[in-house]
């Protein structure tokens, strides 16, 4: 009774008598009806007119799915589609789309939606957290921020994100550290994907004003699924460093192999890695890396905890300067 129910809001809906009804059946026999935002690591995003908050449930709860919004649409292999969402028969779902006409899929293989029919905007996410620590021992303090904003198209992607450390203590000199960049991802079919991005670096422990790196490279997902991100990237990385003991530049060109691991199926944890390691083409014997360890936990209102790990090493620093550069940040944050 409850799916003919909401058939019959589905086809009024798409008559225009209501203005973007979505609608869900789950198994426990439940049924919600709003607007479906957004599908993202495994929880869906509702939004109805009878509830100040929007409703999370997780998407292995759906049974059956009516939309009459659009969405951008990840499946598991990598293909990106855009259109309206029906099911079918019992585990599937039919995605009604104006160019590939109507695709038969397993529930399961859709790890991402979109809704696309309100504007740029939407389409943007963003996310920024505060860590402050005070000490009276020595007059101690320390202030970081770490920032993000991406957009997500159906072909491709814009990350950014921008990161800052300062330190102050009696009888020692000021630490301060500036990291930010820009990664522009174009996606190809079967899970691979164009990376391309711009990176910039300022750190007092290397003796490093600034370096800047533009890559370009080609990678593959080789998990891709409602739980885990897991994906490998090869490339070209060029180099540009100016060090605060030395007033020339230095330029070099470097090779790039780089991992990226994503979980979030861990409750209201999610877990982010990369680690990525620059063989230099110019500079026989020298190599650096830099690795990213981000643990978040999830609060109500789009609010987080984060505890965030950042390492950058190079076998070769200038004189006087340290091979190793290491951040632990703990922060308050909110995502949007």
């Amino acid at each position: 009774m409850k799916k003919y129910f909401l058939l019959i809001i589905f086809i009024l809906a798409g008559a225009g008598l209501y203005a973007q009804v979505d609608s869900m059946i789950f198994s426990n026999g439940n049924y919600i009806v709003g607007e479906l935002k957004k599908m993202d690591r495994g929880v869906l995003t509702i939004e109805t007119d009878y509830s100040d908050d929007d409703f999370k449930i997780e998407w292995g709860g759906v049974t059956e799915i009516y939309t009459t919004s659009h969405f951008l649409v990840t499946l598991s292999d990598g293909t990106r589609l855009n259109g309206r969402l029906e099911s079918s028969e019992q585990g599937k779902i039919r995605i009604i789309t104006e160019d590939e006409g109507t695709i038969v899929t397993e529930s399961h293989t859709i790890v991402y939606l979109k809704s696309i029919d309100k504007g740029f905007w939407d389409q943007v996410y963003a996310s920024i957290d505060i860590g402050l620590d005070l000490t009276k021992a020595n007059n101690f303090k320390q202030f970081s921020t770490r920032s993000t904003m991406g957009y997500l198209a159906e072909k491709y992607s814009v990350d950014l994100f921008f990161n800052t450390l300062n330190t102050r203590q009696d009888d020692t000199d000021d630490i301060s550290r500036t990291e930010g960049g820009a990664t522009f991802k174009y996606y190809l079919p079967s899970d691979w994907y164009i990376p391309v991005s711009v990176n910039f670096l300022s750190n007092t422990e290397q003796k490093l004003d600034l370096r800047t790196t533009t890559n370009l490279g080609i990678g593959k997902y080789v998990l891709h699924t409602n739980k885990t991100y897991w994906g490998f990237s090869v490339g070209a990385n060029f180099n540009n460093e100016k060090f605060s003991s030395d007033d020339d530049d230095h330029s070099s060109m470097e090779g790039l192999i780089g991992t990226e691991l994503n979980m979030f199926d861990i409750g209201d944890l999610s877990l982010l890695t990369k680690l990525e390691a620059f063989p230099s083409f110019t500079e026989a014997g020298r190599w650096r890396s830099d690795f990213k360890f981000d643990l978040k936990y999830d609060l109500p209102l789009d609010f987080y905890i984060k505890l965030g790990f950042t390492l950058n090493y190079d076998n070769r620093p200038v004189e006087g300067a340290s091979e190793i550069d290491y951040v632990f940040h703990t922060g308050f944050g909110w995502e949007w």
